[in-house]
């Protein structure tokens, strides 16, 4: 028992005189060390920070990934829905509103899409409320064929028009767009209200008020175009204006005369009793606005027919009788038709080909 005290006591006593390890010089933080140590705890640290900080850089080059991959899937599939498949709903068309995808081109003036979709589906939308057509018979599905090919024409021309008129620096200003859309309003009653004339508009053509002025404005393009381009039909005009200043006030006279020489034949007519309001052109409210016998100086359709010389044969409260000589226009429908027939007609998609549609 002694002895197991003794070899106790010892190692405590050996325990007491063992020195403290003292720390290095390195090991201490001084003034001049404390960079040091500094650097040694952030270096530390960093072995946890950058294993995160590479998986953050990785999960954001996956996201690029994955977004660039779903914006090649939703091309592809927006390209086959609109070519390949000619999806016309609604929602495509709206896309196609938004974005200005070319269905066609004609003489390198593209033809977009939205403008296309926005004919076909006004008639489409005119057959099956109005006409109450089934499109899923083979008759309907003749009768879209054909309003495709119309809506096709129709848009080709457009844009041919959109060509010419920056060569030839022609633009329908608003004020002119707004006088059209007022007379387009106006009827035997008095003014329809523009609520109700955009009701008319949405039951009949499916359109909003903003499409219904997008198509009146490109109407009134087309229209200016083809008085901008034809030099020939002026020059006839001015014939006839010289012809009626000379003293020859005989409209079916005059008419003759011209025609003789010329080698586009102006048309003579006279429509009977007409109401002041009747849409014509313009011709029954300019003739309300003569004296009886009087010819008109010459005047452009508002429908784009050509020049009219107007002679008022009679007049009462609501009515005019009138008789007018017609010098047509003729260069811009035979430059269309050029570039038709000279393959500067590029289509997009594939429209069937159909004379006429057979009605149930």
């Amino acid at each position: 028992m002694q002895s197991n005290n003794k070899e106790i006591m010892k190692k405590l006593l050996n325990k007491i005189r063992r020195k403290k390890p003292t720390l290095p010089e390195s090991a201490r933080i001084t003034t001049e060390t404390i960079a040091e140590h500094r650097e040694r705890i952030l270096a530390g640290g960093r072995r946890f920070k950058y294993p995160v900080q590479y998986a953050r850089h990785k999960l954001v080059f996956n996201a690029i990934i994955i977004t660039v991959a779903t914006l090649i899937v939703l091309i592809g599939v927006g390209y086959w829905q609109l070519y390949p498949a000619q999806n016309t709903s609604d929602f495509m068309y709206r896309v196609t509103r938004v974005l200005p995808l070319p269905v066609a081109s004609i003489d390198g003036q593209k033809v977009l899409y939205s403008d296309y979709l926005m004919k076909y589906r006004s008639s489409i939308h005119y057959l099956e409320t109005k006409e109450r057509v089934n499109l899923s018979t083979p008759d309907g599905k003749r009768q879209s064929d054909f309003v495709k090919q119309q809506a096709m024409e129709d848009s080709l021309a457009d844009a041919y028009a959109i060509k010419l008129a920056k060569e030839h620096n022609v633009t329908v200003t608003d004020a002119e767009l707004q006088a059209f859309l007022k007379q387009q309003r106006s009827s035997t009653d008095g003014e329809v209200t523009q609520s109700t004339y955009d009701a008319v508009i949405l039951d009949y053509y499916g359109w909003s008020p903003d499409e219904y002025q997008h198509a009146m404005q490109t109407k009134l393009l087309r229209q200016k175009v083809a008085f901008a381009v034809d030099d020939q039909a002026t020059a006839i005009s001015d014939t006839v204006g010289k012809t009626i200043t000379a003293g020859n006030t005989d409209l079916k006279s005059v008419a003759d005369t011209v025609n003789a020489t010329s080698k586009v034949q102006v048309v003579y007519g006279a429509l009977g009793w007409v109401p002041k309001t009747n849409q014509d052109g313009g011709l029954a409210a300019t003739a309300a606005k003569l004296q009886k016998g009087a010819i008109s100086t010459v005047i452009k359709s508002t429908t784009g027919e050509g020049y009219y010389y107007i002679k008022l044969l009679d007049i009462n409260d609501t009515q005019v009788n009138y008789e007018y000589v017609h010098i047509p226009l003729t260069v811009f429908e035979k430059d269309l038709t050029a570039a038709t027939t000279q393959s500067k007609v590029v289509k997009y998609i594939t429209i069937p080909e159909v004379a006429t549609p057979t009605n149930q």
